[in-house]
């Protein structure tokens, strides 16, 4: 249940146009929440990251429990790739500075993404209440 509602926290974070649209008392919130936007964005990336290789490594999932391995799965891709894109400047910064073959490649990645960024905020959102659904009924 904590990933959904992490992931649906991340999800606004990434298209707070969707939840200003729909609450506009929220930018409150979320000018509190932009100054750590880089930092909770390399947490989910990282996190994302440790879900897909979890997910691989527990493969056998896929077998007795198809729909909560996938759920896993899609979850972990979504966190990673927002992750990656709230997160982009403070990794580029600390971990990618450091190598130019490595800048670039981040830089390409980050155009790949960001046109997705929107997408992926609301996929996010919808796979976050997925996830705190199913978690409810797998209880």
């Amino acid at each position: 249940m904590i990933y959904g509602i992490t992931l649906i926290v991340l999800g606004l974070l990434a298209v707070p146009s969707l939840l200003l649209s729909k609450k506009p008392d929220a930018k409150e919130w979320l000018d509190k929440l932009t100054p750590y936007q880089g930092w909770i964005g390399v947490v989910f990336a990282f996190w994302g990251i440790w879900g897909i290789i979890s997910c691989i490594l527990n493969l056998s999932f896929l077998t007795t429990w198809p729909i909560y391995w996938i759920t896993w799965l899609l979850v972990s891709i979504v966190e990673a790739a927002l992750g990656f894109i709230l997160g982009y400047g403070l990794i580029a910064k600390y971990v990618l500075s450091k190598n130019e073959a490595a800048a670039e490649k981040g830089q390409q990645v980050l155009a790949k993404l960001a046109p997705l960024q929107g997408k992926l905020g609301i996929a996010a959102i919808i796979i976050g209440i997925w996830q705190i659904v199913a978690s409810i009924i797998w209880l």
